[in-house]
């Protein structure tokens, strides 16, 4: 963080009038400024509103124009980050545009400041420019008092979620002095927070499965009329007590703690080339040890995926095979199909996500082959 004091001595004749006034530019990197994942663009918040402006929404000579007492604006990329920092003294226009096809700048104009015959003017501002270290942004934003500072970093929709687990994953590796055993450690205590609520799904799966052979014998008895089918079925699931929607209950809550950690992989730069074991240098990026044979053949890059993922996708097979088979047989495919897409598609994702997504796998197993013995499936 940078203070920047502008002085001015007036030694003519008469008085002036001045307006404080500065800029950042910035050309960015065309590929890297895509990324759907983390904003990188133009990034302030300016009364109080967070404003993001994307690089591709302002055509070349196209600008956006604010009126702020407070506040901040500048540019943001996935790690780095540049913005001046309005005192709130006095309002100021901001505006934020694009000059040509590879430049933009973002400025500021105060209002006018009268400089008398003799007499010295001097203007303060502060400027922040480093990396998104997410607690040092925190400690500025306390100490000089700057309005949600801490959202130049791109903490997604899931704010409430994403920080928090952030301070969680910082913490266990100060602890442990690794961030990989961090991530599995959170998984762990993720597990042990949800045990009750993933309890109630295993055990209504659990019964569910074993009711499994009932359930083919109205299918063979009542196979061409599926709304009999169904009614009888749902007949025999109240004759049961058992809730066919509760094994959905953990993947709901699964949904934003897999978002909110999927962005902390890609938004903390303390993340960022943090080592595990083995082969995973950086947790950030892709499991690099894709299968050898697969890169001499001419497929597309989506098919090379590493051994985490495989692993991951093994998990996630022998889970669905823990759980009732879908009455559908429609259904029944598109499961079956699952693992392998999902395989695929985490392939490319943060090795520290696939690490985290294959031990809650792991775990979910063991608990719900307790949970079976116990039901005496």
């Amino acid at each position: 963080m940078f203070t920047i004091a502008d002085s001015v001595e007036n030694n003519s004749n008469k008085d002036i009038t001045l307006y404080p006034y500065g800029l950042i530019t910035h050309s960015p990197d065309q590929d890297a400024s895509s990324n759907a994942v983390v904003h990188q663009g133009i990034t302030g918040v300016l009364d109080n509103n967070l404003h993001e402006i994307k690089f591709k929404d302002l055509d070349p000579g196209e600008s956006e124009k604010f009126t702020t007492s407070d506040g901040w604006a500048g540019f943001s990329d996935r790690y780095w980050f540049s913005a001046f920092i309005l005192d709130g003294s006095e309002k100021n226009t901001v505006k934020a545009r694009r000059n040509n096809e590879k430049s933009y700048q973002v400025d500021y104009l105060g209002e006018a400041t009268q400089i008398a015959q003799g007499a010295v003017a001097t203007k303060n501002i502060k400027f922040f420019a480093g990396a998104k270290e997410i607690k040092l942004l925190d400690n500025y934003k306390k100490h000089y008092n700057i309005p949600k500072f801490d959202l130049a970093v791109d903490f997604g929709w899931y704010y409430f979620l994403t920080k928090p687990f952030f301070y969680i994953l910082d913490f266990l590796y100060n602890l442990i002095g690794n961030m990989g055993w961090a991530i599995l450690l959170f998984a762990a205590l993720l597990r042990v927070a949800m045990y009750p609520i993933a309890g109630k799904s295993y055990e209504s799966m659990s019964k569910m499965k074993k009711l499994q052979p009932k359930i083919q014998t109205l299918q063979e008895r009542y196979g061409d009329d599926r709304m009999k089918l169904q009614q009888e079925t749902m007949a025999l699931y109240r004759k049961e007590k058992i809730n066919p929607a509760a094994g959905c209950l953990p993947l709901l809550i699964q949904i934003p703690v897999f978002f909110s950690l999927y962005k902390v992989l890609n938004i903390a730069i303390e993340i960022r080339h943090a080592p595990f074991i083995g082969w995973i240098k950086d947790l950030s990026a892709p499991d690099p040890l894709t299968i050898s044979v697969w890169s001499h053949l001419p497929i597309p890059s989506l098919l090379n995926i590493g051994v985490w993922p495989i692993i991951m996708g093994l998990t996630m097979y022998i889970q669905q095979k823990l759980n009732p088979a879908p009455m559908n047989k429609d259904q029944a495919r598109i499961f079956m199909w699952l693992p392998i897409i999902f395989t695929f598609m985490l392939g490319h994702f943060a090795s520290g996500l696939v690490i985290y997504w294959t031990l809650t796998n792991i775990l979910s197993i063991i608990q719900q082959k307790l949970i079976m013995r116990k039901y005496g499936v």
